[in-house]
Protein backbone atom coordinates (compact mmCIF):
# COMPACT_ATOMS: atom_id res chain seq x y z
CA UNK A 1 0.00 0.00 0.00
CA UNK A 2 1.33 3.56 -0.93
CA UNK A 3 0.80 5.77 2.10
CA UNK A 4 1.34 8.95 -0.46
CA UNK A 5 -0.84 10.60 -1.49
CA UNK A 6 -2.70 10.30 -5.03
CA UNK A 7 -0.79 12.56 -7.73
CA UNK A 8 -3.93 14.22 -8.63
CA UNK A 9 -6.75 13.24 -6.09
CA UNK A 10 -9.31 15.08 -8.21
CA UNK A 11 -8.89 12.22 -11.03
CA UNK A 12 -9.09 9.60 -8.13
CA UNK A 13 -12.13 11.16 -7.34
CA UNK A 14 -13.71 10.73 -10.80
CA UNK A 15 -12.45 7.94 -11.79
CA UNK A 16 -12.99 5.75 -8.46
CA UNK A 17 -16.15 7.63 -6.46
CA UNK A 18 -18.05 9.19 -8.99
CA UNK A 19 -18.87 5.46 -11.07
CA UNK A 20 -19.36 3.85 -7.68
CA UNK A 21 -21.26 6.19 -5.53
CA UNK A 22 -21.93 9.86 -7.21
CA UNK A 23 -23.25 8.55 -10.48
CA UNK A 24 -26.17 6.08 -9.08
CA UNK A 25 -26.77 9.41 -6.57
CA UNK A 26 -27.20 11.86 -9.12
CA UNK A 27 -29.63 9.85 -11.09
CA UNK A 28 -31.84 9.67 -7.79
CA UNK A 29 -31.04 13.29 -7.54
CA UNK A 30 -32.20 14.64 -11.13
CA UNK A 31 -35.42 12.33 -10.57
CA UNK A 32 -36.66 14.41 -7.39
CA UNK A 33 -35.37 17.49 -9.49
CA UNK A 34 -37.65 17.13 -12.30
CA UNK A 35 -35.56 19.04 -14.50
CA UNK A 36 -36.77 19.88 -18.00
CA UNK A 37 -35.80 21.58 -21.11
CA UNK A 38 -35.09 25.14 -21.54
CA UNK A 39 -34.45 25.87 -17.53
CA UNK A 40 -31.26 27.62 -16.19
CA UNK A 41 -29.33 25.15 -13.55
CA UNK A 42 -26.60 25.81 -10.97
CA UNK A 43 -24.92 22.86 -9.44
CA UNK A 44 -23.39 23.87 -5.87
CA UNK A 45 -20.56 21.73 -4.67
CA UNK A 46 -20.25 20.30 -8.56
CA UNK A 47 -17.17 18.26 -7.55
CA UNK A 48 -15.99 17.21 -10.78
CA UNK A 49 -19.29 17.66 -12.11
CA UNK A 50 -21.28 14.32 -12.52
CA UNK A 51 -24.51 16.44 -11.54
CA UNK A 52 -24.12 19.03 -13.99
CA UNK A 53 -23.21 16.96 -16.55
CA UNK A 54 -26.67 14.92 -15.90
CA UNK A 55 -28.30 17.75 -15.84
CA UNK A 56 -27.48 19.52 -18.84
CA UNK A 57 -28.60 16.64 -21.01
CA UNK A 58 -31.88 17.12 -19.39
CA UNK A 59 -31.95 20.99 -20.29
CA UNK A 60 -30.79 20.56 -23.23
CA UNK A 61 -29.20 22.88 -25.51
CA UNK A 62 -31.97 25.55 -24.89
CA UNK A 63 -31.34 25.47 -20.98
CA UNK A 64 -27.86 26.24 -19.49
CA UNK A 65 -25.79 25.05 -16.57
CA UNK A 66 -23.22 26.67 -14.05
CA UNK A 67 -20.87 24.08 -12.02
CA UNK A 68 -19.78 25.86 -8.70
CA UNK A 69 -16.65 24.24 -6.60
CA UNK A 70 -14.71 26.00 -4.44
CA UNK A 71 -12.10 22.89 -5.28
CA UNK A 72 -9.78 24.41 -9.07
CA UNK A 73 -8.76 21.05 -9.28
CA UNK A 74 -12.07 19.24 -9.06
CA UNK A 75 -13.18 21.96 -12.17
CA UNK A 76 -10.12 21.31 -13.69
CA UNK A 77 -10.77 17.15 -14.23
CA UNK A 78 -14.53 17.95 -14.57
CA UNK A 79 -14.10 20.43 -17.41
CA UNK A 80 -11.83 17.81 -19.31
CA UNK A 81 -14.81 15.22 -19.19
CA UNK A 82 -17.12 15.78 -22.53
CA UNK A 83 -20.36 16.37 -22.16
CA UNK A 84 -22.72 14.28 -24.12
CA UNK A 85 -25.26 16.60 -24.42
CA UNK A 86 -27.02 19.78 -23.95
CA UNK A 87 -25.14 23.41 -23.45
CA UNK A 88 -21.59 23.71 -22.58
CA UNK A 89 -21.19 23.83 -18.47
CA UNK A 90 -20.32 27.42 -17.18
CA UNK A 91 -17.21 26.17 -14.28
CA UNK A 92 -16.97 28.47 -11.81
CA UNK A 93 -14.69 28.51 -8.89
CA UNK A 94 -16.56 29.58 -6.04
CA UNK A 95 -18.37 28.82 -2.28
CA UNK A 96 -21.57 28.00 -1.35
CA UNK A 97 -21.99 30.42 1.35
CA UNK A 98 -20.95 33.68 -1.11
CA UNK A 99 -22.24 32.10 -4.74
CA UNK A 100 -20.23 34.08 -7.51
CA UNK A 101 -24.53 34.08 -9.25
CA UNK A 102 -26.63 36.94 -9.63
CA UNK A 103 -30.47 37.13 -7.83
CA UNK A 104 -32.48 35.00 -9.13
CA UNK A 105 -30.75 33.98 -11.97
CA UNK A 106 -31.65 30.23 -12.03
CA UNK A 107 -34.65 28.25 -12.29
CA UNK A 108 -33.31 24.95 -10.42
CA UNK A 109 -30.01 24.66 -7.63
CA UNK A 110 -28.76 21.18 -7.37
CA UNK A 111 -26.20 20.41 -3.97
CA UNK A 112 -25.45 16.62 -3.93
CA UNK A 113 -24.17 15.83 -0.37
CA UNK A 114 -22.10 19.03 -0.26
CA UNK A 115 -24.42 20.27 2.36
CA UNK A 116 -23.00 18.67 5.71
CA UNK A 117 -19.82 19.91 4.55
CA UNK A 118 -20.56 23.71 4.60
CA UNK A 119 -19.20 25.54 7.13
CA UNK A 120 -22.11 27.65 7.16
CA UNK A 121 -25.05 25.19 6.20
CA UNK A 122 -27.95 28.10 7.31
CA UNK A 123 -26.15 30.96 4.68
CA UNK A 124 -25.35 28.40 2.38
CA UNK A 125 -29.20 27.68 2.33
CA UNK A 126 -29.89 31.63 2.19
CA UNK A 127 -27.41 31.59 -1.00
CA UNK A 128 -28.97 29.24 -3.05
CA UNK A 129 -32.45 30.86 -1.84
CA UNK A 130 -31.23 34.08 -3.09
CA UNK A 131 -30.26 32.71 -6.71
CA UNK A 132 -32.68 30.91 -7.37
CA UNK A 133 -35.92 32.15 -9.65
CA UNK A 134 -39.48 33.27 -7.99
CA UNK A 135 -40.97 29.37 -9.21
CA UNK A 136 -37.82 28.06 -8.58
CA UNK A 137 -36.60 24.78 -6.86
CA UNK A 138 -33.39 23.84 -4.58
CA UNK A 139 -33.26 19.93 -4.50
CA UNK A 140 -30.11 18.51 -2.12
CA UNK A 141 -29.14 15.01 -1.08
CA UNK A 142 -27.59 14.28 2.23
CA UNK A 143 -26.48 10.48 3.82
CA UNK A 144 -28.78 9.17 6.40
CA UNK A 145 -26.86 8.51 9.76
CA UNK A 146 -23.36 6.75 10.01
CA UNK A 147 -25.45 3.88 12.20
CA UNK A 148 -27.05 3.07 8.87
CA UNK A 149 -23.74 2.31 6.76
CA UNK A 150 -21.73 -0.19 8.46
CA UNK A 151 -18.59 -0.30 6.19
CA UNK A 152 -18.44 3.73 6.79
CA UNK A 153 -19.14 3.59 10.24
CA UNK A 154 -16.58 0.72 10.97
CA UNK A 155 -14.44 2.92 8.75
CA UNK A 156 -14.35 6.06 10.39
CA UNK A 157 -14.32 4.32 14.07
CA UNK A 158 -11.03 3.13 13.41
CA UNK A 159 -9.92 6.49 11.86
CA UNK A 160 -10.99 8.45 14.85
CA UNK A 161 -9.75 6.10 17.15
CA UNK A 162 -6.00 6.32 15.53
CA UNK A 163 -6.39 9.82 15.75
CA UNK A 164 -7.76 10.28 19.36
CA UNK A 165 -10.78 12.08 17.39
CA UNK A 166 -14.09 12.01 18.15
CA UNK A 167 -16.02 10.35 16.11
CA UNK A 168 -18.24 13.29 15.21
CA UNK A 169 -14.98 14.79 14.15
CA UNK A 170 -14.11 12.39 10.86
CA UNK A 171 -18.25 11.74 10.14
CA UNK A 172 -18.94 14.84 8.54
CA UNK A 173 -20.89 13.29 5.39
CA UNK A 174 -22.97 11.78 7.98
CA UNK A 175 -23.80 14.71 10.38
CA UNK A 176 -26.89 16.38 8.81
CA UNK A 177 -28.62 12.99 8.96
CA UNK A 178 -32.04 13.76 10.50
CA UNK A 179 -35.03 14.92 8.10
CA UNK A 180 -36.41 17.15 10.45
CA UNK A 181 -33.06 18.75 10.62
CA UNK A 182 -32.85 19.47 6.70
CA UNK A 183 -36.34 20.58 6.64
CA UNK A 184 -35.57 23.33 9.26
CA UNK A 185 -32.86 24.69 7.41
CA UNK A 186 -34.19 25.44 4.52
CA UNK A 187 -37.90 26.56 6.39
CA UNK A 188 -35.30 29.13 7.97
CA UNK A 189 -33.68 30.21 4.60
CA UNK A 190 -37.14 31.90 3.54
CA UNK A 191 -38.57 28.77 1.91
CA UNK A 192 -42.34 28.03 1.41
CA UNK A 193 -42.45 24.88 1.12
CA UNK A 194 -39.91 21.94 1.92
CA UNK A 195 -40.48 18.45 1.29
CA UNK A 196 -38.30 15.45 2.72
CA UNK A 197 -37.94 12.00 0.61
CA UNK A 198 -35.74 9.02 1.53
CA UNK A 199 -33.28 7.43 -1.18
CA UNK A 200 -31.37 4.50 -1.43
CA UNK A 201 -28.34 3.04 -4.18
CA UNK A 202 -26.00 0.36 -3.73
CA UNK A 203 -22.53 0.99 -3.79
CA UNK A 204 -20.30 -0.76 -5.69
CA UNK A 205 -16.59 0.02 -6.05
CA UNK A 206 -14.10 -2.17 -7.58
CA UNK A 207 -10.75 -3.13 -6.34
CA UNK A 208 -11.83 -3.92 -2.88
CA UNK A 209 -8.81 -3.70 -1.57
CA UNK A 210 -8.47 -0.10 -2.49
CA UNK A 211 -11.43 1.24 -1.11
CA UNK A 212 -10.43 1.57 2.59
CA UNK A 213 -7.55 3.22 1.70
CA UNK A 214 -8.86 5.17 -0.39
CA UNK A 215 -12.00 6.43 1.56
CA UNK A 216 -9.48 7.21 4.15
CA UNK A 217 -7.92 9.53 2.03
CA UNK A 218 -10.50 11.09 0.21
CA UNK A 219 -11.47 12.05 3.89
CA UNK A 220 -8.12 14.30 4.39
CA UNK A 221 -9.64 17.27 3.12
CA UNK A 222 -12.67 16.99 6.18
CA UNK A 223 -10.06 15.94 9.27
CA UNK A 224 -7.15 18.22 9.22
CA UNK A 225 -5.51 16.12 11.77
CA UNK A 226 -5.19 13.37 9.23
CA UNK A 227 -3.78 15.82 6.19
CA UNK A 228 -1.23 17.17 8.95
CA UNK A 229 0.44 13.73 8.70
CA UNK A 230 3.24 13.52 7.06
CA UNK A 231 4.01 9.74 4.94
CA UNK A 232 4.96 7.11 7.12
CA UNK A 233 2.68 8.43 9.94
CA UNK A 234 -0.02 8.17 7.13
CA UNK A 235 0.55 5.10 6.05
CA UNK A 236 0.86 3.48 9.74
CA UNK A 237 -2.52 4.66 9.91
CA UNK A 238 -3.75 3.36 6.95
CA UNK A 239 -2.46 -0.10 7.39
CA UNK A 240 -4.33 -0.14 11.08
CA UNK A 241 -7.40 1.08 9.56
CA UNK A 242 -7.24 -1.44 6.85
CA UNK A 243 -6.95 -4.24 9.56
CA UNK A 244 -9.63 -3.48 11.59
CA UNK A 245 -12.33 -2.71 9.01
CA UNK A 246 -11.28 -6.30 7.31
CA UNK A 247 -14.11 -8.35 9.08
CA UNK A 248 -16.72 -5.44 8.28
CA UNK A 249 -15.05 -4.73 3.90
CA UNK A 250 -14.89 -8.76 3.47
CA UNK A 251 -18.54 -8.99 4.67
CA UNK A 252 -19.75 -6.96 1.35
CA UNK A 253 -17.67 -8.70 -0.87
CA UNK A 254 -19.10 -9.63 -4.16
CA UNK A 255 -16.19 -11.49 -6.45
CA UNK A 256 -13.83 -7.72 -7.41
CA UNK A 257 -16.20 -5.47 -5.79
CA UNK A 258 -17.42 -4.41 -2.74
CA UNK A 259 -21.37 -3.34 -2.86
CA UNK A 260 -23.70 -2.49 0.10
CA UNK A 261 -26.22 0.19 0.45
CA UNK A 262 -26.31 3.24 1.19
CA UNK A 263 -29.20 5.72 2.36
CA UNK A 264 -29.86 9.64 1.61
CA UNK A 265 -32.34 12.14 2.51
CA UNK A 266 -33.59 14.64 -0.54
CA UNK A 267 -35.16 17.76 0.14
CA UNK A 268 -36.94 20.00 -2.33
CA UNK A 269 -37.36 23.14 -1.47
CA UNK A 270 -39.71 25.62 -3.18
CA UNK A 271 -39.78 29.40 -2.87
Amino acid sequence: MNPAKPANPAETYEQYFVPAMFRPWSEGLLRHAALHAGQNVLDVACGTGIVARHAAALVGAGGSVVAVDMNAAMLAVGSAVPTATGPPIEWRVGNAMDLPCADGAFDAVLCQHGLPFFPDRALAAREMHRVLSPHGQVTTMVLQSLEQHPVFEALMQSVARQLALSLSTVATPFSLSGPGELEALFTAAGFGRVEIAAASIVARFAQPERFVPMAVMSSAAAVPAFARLEAPERGDVLAQVVKETQRVVDAYREGDFIAFPMHANVAVARR
